[in-house]
């Protein structure tokens, strides 16, 4: 029995998960919006929502090697500390908007597309 225990298994083993959730989010870092399945989103969603916290506090230095040490990317590592930390570093969380499009072809499974939030109340 699982109580208590946090998150989706996704049928993969935790070292495969983990590098799953790296590259989905240096994805999302880089092109700013992903199509996924609709549990992975949401996994997605506790993985980076963390990294996205941390960049916005904090020390540079040692923050941005816990942030490569998850994602493993430099590219990605200073795009989250230069434009998307400081970006939501007012808001409280809430940074990923995932919304439904449909099912996948193959299996049926229901997708989604991940994307950063875009700050409508900096714009008014």
């Amino acid at each position: 029995m699982r109580h208590k225990k946090q998150g989706r298994r996704l049928n993969r083993n935790a070292s495969h998960r983990k590098a799953m959730f790296a590259n989905m989010a240096v994805s999302l870092i880089e092109h700013g919006s992903i199509k996924t399945t609709i549990q992975k989103a949401k996994e997605l969603r506790m993985f980076i929502e963390p990294l996205v916290t941390k960049a916005g506090k904090g020390n540079p230095d040692p923050t941005a090697r816990l942030l490569f040490s998850k994602l493993r990317d430099k590219q990605a590592v200073t795009k989250l500390m230069t434009v998307l930390g400081p970006k939501y570093k007012e808001r409280p969380g809430g940074y990923l908007s995932i919304l439904k499009c449909g099912y996948r072809a193959g299996d049926n499974a229901l997708m989604s597309l991940v994307s950063f939030v875009e700050e409508a109340a900096a714009q008014d």
